[in-house]
């Protein structure tokens, strides 16, 4: 339904006169001049230009690899992330495109003192060091350019602790299970964190990504548990924490959240119904049982989360 119709329906409901009609329209801003298109646009070429200045960054310095000494890559890198920070810092039209450049830098600076001087430390602990550092990049740049690939990061952290912690590989089984839910608390602070930004409301990429990674993640090893011999703790721990997270999105009326969590509870149900079935030597009839749960869960999701948007527009 569009906002028109909305509009004709609100005013024909409450019996609004011609005076209080005119001033729900001007409240509703249908009839305010179109957004300035150039915002988006600055925007994007921004981040354009900053991924094409780095990739051209990167490949200039690989193609000369071989001539510098350690000192000099050292310093050529080092180089690279103060320019950009302090352009950062006075260019503030091109402050977000310049942060991202800064972000990008930091972690290939981290990547090669790990592999000139052999740490011997774990690949999470990368990760861990490199969102450290650029939070306070990702935090003065104040734009979903900087936000994303942070989140990103933490995420790819997130799943590299467990796996360490897990004994250098993904088992599913009980002794783990203190991991995965550690890694599984890890995923819904970043969230949290992520939408309590100030600028969260205007610019919810970095969210939505934490969001998706943080359902693929979860549900990825709530399904490793359930493809087990015997079904591990991990299926029923995934599938309460999606089921948590879905009733903390349902309440804030999160339509992304809502979306990306209902599909991962669907996907869970449905290959446990899967997982019963094939268990139970089931014939063709197992098989369209498994379709037919899986469309109706499907369409109870997308009924429910379009219900639940209708009543918020309503309420609004």
């Amino acid at each position: 339904m569009s906002l028109h119709e909305q509009l004709y329906q609100w005013t024909a409901r409450q019996g609004l006169d011609a005076t209080s009609a005119r001033r729900l329209r001007a409240l509703s801003g249908v009839d305010d001049p179109p957004g300035d298109p150039w915002t988006p646009l600055r925007r994007g070429a921004g981040a354009l230009a900053a991924g094409l200045i780095g990739f051209g960054l990167i490949l200039w310095v690989a193609a000369n690899w071989d001539d510098f000494g350690r000192v000099m890559r050292f310093g050529l890198l080092q180089a690279v992330l103060a320019v950009n920070l302090i352009a950062a810092a006075v260019l503030r039209p091109w402050r977000a495109p310049l942060a991202l450049v800064a972000f990008l830098t930091l972690g290939g600076l981290l990547a090669f003192f790990g592999q000139t001087y052999q740490t011997g430390a774990d690949p999470w602990q990368l990760f861990a060091l490199w969102a450290a550092l650029g939070l306070p990049i990702a935090w003065a740049s104040r734009s979903d350019l900087a936000w994303t690939p942070w989140a990103l990061v933490v995420a790819t952290g997130i799943g590299l602790w467990m796996e360490t912690f897990g004994g250098h590989s993904w088992r599913f089984d009980a002794s783990t299970v203190p991991v995965h839910a550690i890694g599984f608390v890890a995923y819904g602070v970043l969230c949290v964190g992520l939408a309590m930004r100030p600028d969260a409301a205007t610019q919810p990429w970095a969210w939505r990504v934490a969001v998706l990674a943080s359902v693929i993640a979860i549900s990825g090893t709530a399904l490793g548990g359930l493809f087990t011999k015997d079904v591990a703790p991990q299926y029923s721990l995934g599938l309460g924490v999606m089921g948590v997270g879905l009733v903390l999105a349902w309440r804030r009326g999160e339509v992304y959240a809502m979306s990306a969590l209902a599909l991962a509870v669907d996907t869970l149900l449905v290959v446990g119904l899967a997982r019963v079935v094939i268990d139970a030597k089931g014939d063709i009839g197992g098989v369209f049982l498994i379709g037919l749960v899986a469309c109706g869960l499907l369409a109870a999701s997308v009924s429910l989360i379009m219900r639940r948007m209708r009543a918020l527009e309503v309420r609004a």
